[in-house]
């Protein structure tokens, strides 16, 4: 098992989609790495070498941001905004979207379960 960046990467998988384990390389840089280090995309993680497995971790520390250091990036990134009390910041403080999508009718993964109002039955007309 190829240990990268502090992740296992599972063996049985290609290595262009195992390294996209990695918090921070999508299969885009995945493809990259593997073009810039002339390794096969289509080769098994099992099957890289021990040089092969080094030469993508040297690379990877030197070239990406991954893991640790990225989520810790992002998470000052997002603190700084709440701080600086701008529009994105305070969405994120109500954890509602930030990037503009409508709430009325969607956003139910970001707003949580919906929860029902008390005093709000409607009841029947009367004539």
């Amino acid at each position: 098992m190829a240990r990268i960046a502090g992740i296992n990467i599972p063996p049985n998988k290609i290595v262009s989609i195992g390294l996209t384990y990695i918090h921070g390389i999508g299969l885009h840089s995945s493809k990259q790495i593997c073009d810039k280090l002339s390794i096969p995309q289509d080769v098994r993680v099992n099957s890289l070498t021990e040089d092969q497995v080094l030469k993508i971790t040297e690379y990877i520390n030197t070239n990406h941001k991954v893991e640790g250091d990225l989520r810790r990036e992002i998470s000052l990134n997002i603190k700084r905004l709440v701080d600086l009390v701008t529009y994105r910041g305070t969405r994120h403080k109500k954890k509602l979207p930030v990037r503009g999508q409508r709430t009325h009718s969607n956003a139910r993964t970001r707003k949580g379960k919906a929860v029902a109002i008390a005093g709000k039955k409607l009841t029947p007309l009367k004539k």
